[in-house]
């Protein structure tokens, strides 16, 4: 038995990484436990640390993002995974995308250097004893998650997950694609227009493409904040277009005016030579899928250096078998992080890994594990782990829906109440919420930087600050 405080982590992506290095961080030693790359998953394609296996977004930044408040509260606690974002970022408007390979060096170099931190490369194949967190993610092996579900009492959920197609630059026609952000934000994203004609050939061909057919023992249950395309496009000829397919704030320089449909691509690399399709996930068959891509306007000629997939994603049913500590319910001395806690981005799954960690090091060292307010981004997401409907439940992603909403304003001098809108409240829910974030970090023992904050009202330039970036992970 170790004279020390010791936990194991189990599971190297995101979250496991920010785990392992929240606790170190507090003192504790720390065996991180990775089977890549001994044993490889479907998706991933390295042995690297926190390695982006579906887009290269960590979602909008600023005031007015529910994403940004989350991001301001890791920095402020020193995130290993925002520290890799801001070292690896690539340029995407409103959004936090990065350079995949530099951002798993980043942090993998982060976690190994560590001198509290030991890496076994090995599959684990049951939960280990003492004190761990579990952030195997969403392809845990299945000797682990059948420990798992021995010890939750079968409370396990699988959905399916798709990654886009990325395309060569070199290989997209530029005369007829264009340059632009929403609302003439900055022109980091590069927009293929089309016509009524052709979204509806490109619809007809999407509608009649061959999908991944599962095995009989598998069920497709997607998950709506990574939908594949063609699934969005069987809820109807227009869905698309009022998805990710929306053309609204895109003005063509051709016709001076939005087109009917428009396929965005957003930057993969730091040297702009790979371009993926923002929220273009896609199970279809490689042949289909190129078929499909290639009706795009501007992407005639494109060729796809890699393809979209699907793979398996395992999750469990957070509020029937998790606390908002991120504990386990049958065995408090166990905490899970990432999508295997029940959240879906990646942001939210580096988030809970600190969390986790976090809380992991306090129980090695005789305290007791906190949990962030519920006016907190990351506060209002475990409380929702904790206490969601779970029939059906689903992974979330972070949104202002978490939070508490504001008081309501006095009323006027007419005796009315002014409804407040977007741009008025979020700031003042961002504030509110980093404000109390910070000073529960400060109470709990935990190093903090304070960040300057963000005016209440920020003269933003777009009137829907969600919509650039928005479709992700």
């Amino acid at each position: 038995m170790t004279s020390f405080p010791h936990i194991t982590v189990v599971g190297a992506g995101l979250a496991g990484s920010e785990a392992a290095l929240a606790a170190a961080r507090l003192g504790v030693h720390v065996t991180l436990y990775e089977m890549r790359p001994v044993k490889m998953t479907p998706a991933h394609r390295s042995g690297g640390f926190a390695e982006l296996v579906c887009s290269n977004s960590l979602g909008g930044e600023g005031a007015l993002q529910s994403k940004g408040l989350l991001q301001a509260e890791m920095r402020s606690v020193g995130s290993a995974v925002l520290a890799g974002a801001d070292a690896s970022r690539l340029p995407a408007g409103n959004a936090l995308a990065v350079e995949r390979d530099a951002f798993s060096e980043h942090v993998t170099r982060a976690v190994r250097a560590h001198p509290l931190v030991t890496v076994v490369g090995e599959e684990l194949p049951a939960l280990p004893d003492g004190v761990a967190v579990i952030a195997t993610g969403p392809l845990t092996s299945e000797a682990l998650a059948a420990d798992l579900v021995r010890l939750t009492g079968g409370e396990q959920l699988a959905f399916y997950d798709a990654a886009a197609p990325v395309i060569a630059f070199d290989s997209i026609d530029m005369e007829v694609a264009f340059r632009a952000g929403r609302y003439d934000q900055s022109a980091d994203y590069i927009n293929c227009p089309m016509n009524r004609e052709q979204y509806e050939a490109f619809y007809t061909a999407l509608e009649t493409a061959r999908s991944h057919t599962p095995h009989d023992w598998e069920k497709l249950e997607f998950f709506e904040g990574c939908m594949p395309i063609e699934e969005i496009a069987r809820r109807g000829p227009d869905t698309p277009r009022y998805g990710p397919m929306k053309p609204r704030g895109l003005t063509d320089p051709r016709t001076g005016r939005w087109p009917y449909a428009v396929a965005q691509l957003r930057q993969e690399d730091q040297e702009g030579r790979m371009w993926s399709l923002v929220g273009f996930q896609t199970g279809l068959k490689w042949g289909d899928q190129k078929a499909v891509v290639q009706l795009i306007p501007g992407l005639e000629n494109a060729e796809i250096v890699r393809y979209g997939v699907m793979h398996r994603n395992t999750y469990l049913n957070a509020p029937r078998v998790l606390n908002a500590a991120l504990q386990l319910r049958a065995d408090p001395s166990k905490f899970v992080a990432g999508v295997l806690a029940g959240t879906e981005g990646y942001l939210e799954s580096a988030a809970t890994g600190w969390l986790a960690g976090t809380n992991a090091a306090r129980l090695a060292l005789g305290l007791e594990p906190v949990v962030p307010p519920q006016e907190s981004m990351l506060g209002g997401l475990t409380r929702y782990l904790e206490s969601a409907n779970p029939e059906g439940f689903q992974p979330m992603n972070v949104n202002w829906a978490l939070v508490p909403e504001l008081p309501a304003p006095a009323p006027g001098p007419n005796g009315k109440v002014r409804k407040l809108g977007k741009r008025e409240k979020r700031p003042v829910m961002f504030r509110r919420g980093l404000n109390a974030f910070l000073d529960w970090a400060e109470t709990a023992g935990l190093q903090v930087t304070r960040p300057p904050l963000p005016d209440p009202e920020p003269a933003l330039p777009t009137p829907e600050p969600e919509l650039q970036g928005a479709a992700q992970n």
